[in-house]
């Protein structure tokens, strides 16, 4: 159970940003870098270090601009999956559940978290400063939490969920208020 808590937590961090966690996950294996993450233990590490150096600075900075945030979220919405599925194998290698379902169970929780986030940026027409910050953060943090306290680390990613499904009930109620404002207005 606590390695699907981390596994949960990493696929979180993956659903905020998508090369911030890549490469903290390299980081804090040490000297081994990336040699026992699944799919990237196949490419050199100097490579895939300067790689996700580059496109963790490029995340951080172009997140806080409204043009790069709408370019960094076509690239995160198609990329969030497979990067969600790979940092939950990545954390939970001990379990006794199938690779595929730890996979599947990262993707979907990923790309939840990242449609959540496109949700807000239309609803909100961009995110404020205050919010890129706190992904930031958040994301270092769940990276952090599936290594050294996988419980809290899933019970934020639990939080994050929850989130997500309030967040829809919410837009489900605007959309329909404002289907019928038109309405009353046009018709």
């Amino acid at each position: 159970m606590i390695e699907l808590l981390a596994a949960l937590s990493a696929s979180a961090a993956a659903g905020i940003r998508i090369a911030l966690p890549l490469l903290f996950i390299g980081l804090l294996q040490g000297n081994n870098l990336w040699s026992q993450v699944p799919i990237l233990s196949h490419i050199s590490s100097h490579f895939l270090l300067g790689i996700l150096s580059s496109w963790s600075f490029v995340e951080i900075f172009a997140s806080k601009k409204l043009m790069g945030q709408r370019v960094l979220q076509v690239i995160q919405l198609l990329l969030s999956p497979l990067v969600g599925a790979i940092m939950g194998l990545a954390v939970a290698s001990a379990t006794t559940a199938p690779d595929w379902l730890i996979a599947l169970i990262g993707g979907s929780v990923a790309l939840v978290l990242q449609l959540v986030q496109i949700g807000w940026f239309f609803r909100l027409r961009g995110l404020p400063l205050w919010a890129a910050f706190i992904q930031d953060g958040l994301c270092i943090a769940l990276v952090f939490f599936a290594f050294d306290a996988p419980r809290q680390g899933g019970l934020i990613a639990l939080i994050l969920l929850w989130f997500a499904v309030r967040s829809g009930k919410y837009w489900y109620r605007w959309y329909w208020e404002k289907r019928r404002e038109y309405r009353r207005v046009h018709l």
